[in-house]
């Protein structure tokens, strides 16, 4: 058992790295980042909204009966804490549009929450079972520090509060899942992961298909609807990279 945490610990600090690689090279090159943001955005939009509907819907269907009520409750949820951020936030600062990275790095933190779960259960299963999770797991980090970051920086936040909290929350959440489910993974039953991940796609769809592409609709560029089917293309990617 010692082994297989530490096993899981090391395979998701590697994804936590991975994610910290995509913010520092997007930091570095600032200037590029900003004026592609939208490509990012319909990149991002392409990734979760096909992550979700492909792999994480009908995974949590088939582990809680009652997953759609879940699902419903994460975009919910989301829907309900844009509002807030409009409503408190944004409206002091009229100069800046906080939502536009808050709700997308609520949604890619809660998710990246729940990928540390997957590593403590995966790893338990069997040491190959986690290996093959990580690889495809870890192939979205790079783009997901780099989304995240950009998206904090584009709705007015100061760039070493951007770089902090997408750190916090892209990339130190999912070693932190990992630790906080190890002890307990024994007693997570289906039905309980079933709502877990119901509930983050809910969250993570809100965050692709009514936050992020309004967004891009609102700034045409020549290639972003290529941007968008390249992050179908990588989502599909890394699903049958698990199968």
């Amino acid at each position: 058992m010692e082994n297989t945490f530490w096993t899981a610990f090391g395979a998701s600090t590697l994804a936590a790295l991975v994610t910290s690689i995509g913010i520092y090279v997007i930091r570095r090159f600032e200037a590029w980042g900003r004026e592609n943001t939208i490509y990012f955005v319909c990149f991002a939009a392409g990734v979760l909204i096909s992550v979700s509907f492909l792999h994480i819907i009908p995974k949590a269907f088939s582990m809680n009966p009652n997953a759609p009520f879940y699902l419903l409750g994460g975009y919910l949820a989301l829907h309900l804490f844009d509002r807030f951020i409009n409503a408190f936030v944004c409206g002091k600062a009229p100069d800046a549009h906080y939502d536009i990275g808050l709700v997308p790095m609520l949604g890619i933190g809660f998710h990246s929450f729940i990928d540390g779960f997957i590593y403590s259960i995966t790893f338990t299963v069997s040491i190959f079972t986690g290996i093959l999770t990580a690889t495809g797991m870890v192939l979205h980090e790079f783009p997901e520090g780099i989304i995240t970051y950009l998206l904090l920086i584009r709705g007015g936040f100061k760039e070493r509060t951007s770089l902090f909290l997408a750190f916090l929350t892209a990339a130190l959440t999912t070693p932190l899942g990992m630790v906080v489910s190890y002890p307990f993974i024994s007693r997570i039953e289906e039905p309980l992961l079933g709502t877990l991940l119901s509930f983050s796609a809910g969250a993570l769809i809100y965050v692709g298909a009514t936050h992020l592409l309004p967004q891009a609709e609102t700034e045409p560029k020549r290639y972003s609807l290529f941007a968008l089917g390249a992050g179908i293309l990588v989502a599909i990617v890394i699903i049958f990279s698990k199968t």
